[in-house]
């Protein structure tokens, strides 16, 4: 299971040779008993990664660069032998044996195809839609007197915590004229009332620790409506739903299903919603802006909030190889430093390691006009700067922002990829 900080380090990975390598391994029905398709797709994929970094030179530091990756593509080779029949779990390797790196990650086999990329950085866009689809939940499942708590990430669902205060013996007819027995029901309401404090303490608590950012909760509806009250502010924010269940009986694929579930129909409904307050706050130059070069401004000031970009966006830009400033514009010198640029083919892969650092909110938009008319990419802001404002006067080179990708301070925190809306 990848941690948050194993995907911090990936982000921050950077090889100037350019022999990052990042292996996505998607497991498919084999069509006969040899079970030999992903090692012949995958030396396929080797094959042409090898050839591509064979036709940009062979002296000098290329040569050694070549080196480095043959040396990682044949180990994946090798490993991939061992893949077959493995149809439960996708696999991530990614490596780069010039700086002694190698990690490998199992994910949940809902990858779009097996890939296989050499570059400066590792390519974390199939990792970032995972993350999205799967991201850290915790999920509560309370009655009376039980409490189980779940941790459901990248579909594998771990039980965390489980909690039993046993109420006391309850009798209606005890006592005269049923006094003792009322006075047991009013025990019995008082413990349960306070197990339900103790969940709700206990939710809280891991919220504040970062063990999960959302919660759902599994119990019935009788249960709910004593519950509910305990709840602190926090922690009713924090819940997206909740599904009928019986602790005691329902089974770990059920948690698993109703939770997903429910995770789907919120994430699709705060995608749209985030979508159109983005397009709405640009529309009035408010706290949102559209297109490529407002967007890479933006990120380069430290202002996104949360990011959009369409599922299927490819724009070319290019890379300082100095400070690292990216510009939609494709020019040589890089305005910021003076340094050379080079070419970036995919900037919405290029500035993923960006986002993961500066815990930036990211969703994938699928099938939106309104967004598709924009420039499929877009970003809801924390604030809107002197400069951004100053679009309504007069335009400003997406260059000259006061800083650049490469010298930003780091914000660490989580990343919080969102799934596709």
């Amino acid at each position: 299971m990848i941690t948050r900080e194993q995907i911090q380090e990936l982000a921050q990975f950077e090889d100037q040779g350019n022999s990052a390598l990042s292996f996505y391994f998607q497991p498919a029905a084999p069509r006969n008993k040899a079970h030999k398709e992903e090692a012949i797709l995958t030396k396929d994929l080797a094959r042409e990664a090898l050839r591509k970094l064979e036709s940009k030179g062979s002296e000098g530091n290329n040569k050694a660069k070549n080196e480095s990756a043959r040396a990682d593509l044949d180990r994946i080779v090798r490993l991939s032998h061992d893949l077959r029949g493995n149809g439960a779990h996708a696999k991530a390797i990614f490596a780069c044996s010039a700086q002694g790196f190698w990690r490998e990650y199992v994910l949940p086999a809902q990858l779009s195809a097996t890939q296989l990329l050499v570059d400066r950085h590792f390519h974390l866009k199939p990792l970032a839609h995972l993350l999205g689809a799967f991201p850290g939940l915790g999920v509560v499942l309370v009655d009376r007197h039980r409490a189980r708590l779940f941790d459901l990430r990248l579909g594998e669902l771990t039980e965390r915590e489980g909690f039993f205060h046993p109420l006391s013996r309850r009798g209606r007819g005890d006592g005269f004229a049923g006094y003792d027995g009322g006075h047991a029901q009013r025990r019995v309401a008082d413990e349960a009332r306070q197990h339900f404090k103790f969940v709700a303490d206990f939710i809280k608590d891991a919220l504040e620790k970062g063990m999960f950012e959302h919660w759902i909760l599994g119990c019935q509806e009788t249960h709910w409506s004593q519950f509910a009250p305990q709840l602190h502010p926090e922690a009713a924010q924090k819940l997206l739903g909740r599904f009928s269940a019986e602790v005691a009986r329902v089974s770990r694929d059920e948690i698993r299903t109703q939770a997903e579930r429910i995770f789907a129909d919120w994430q699709q409904r705060r995608s749209a919603e985030t979508v159109r307050e983005t397009l709405s706050q640009a529309r009035s130059n408010g706290r949102g802006v559209t297109g490529l070069r407002r967007v890479l401004r933006s990120l380069e000031m430290g202002e996104i909030q949360i990011l959009l970009i369409g599922d299927n966006y490819v724009a070319q830009a290019v890379e300082c190889t100095g400070c690292g400033h990216l510009d939609a514009h494709l020019v040589s010198l890089c305005p910021v430093c003076g340094r050379e640029t080079r070419e970036v083919v995919d900037v919405a892969e290029a500035i993923l390691p960006w986002v993961i650092r500066h815990n930036i909110e990211l969703f994938y938009v699928k099938d939106d006009p309104e967004f598709d008319n924009v420039g499929n990419i877009a970003a809801l802001l924390r604030f809107r700067s002197a400069l951004n404002n100053s679009d309504k006067v007069q335009p400003i080179n997406e260059g000259r922002a006061n800083s650049s990708l490469g010298r930003q301070p780091g914000l660490v925190g989580r990343y919080r990829g969102a799934a596709s809306g």
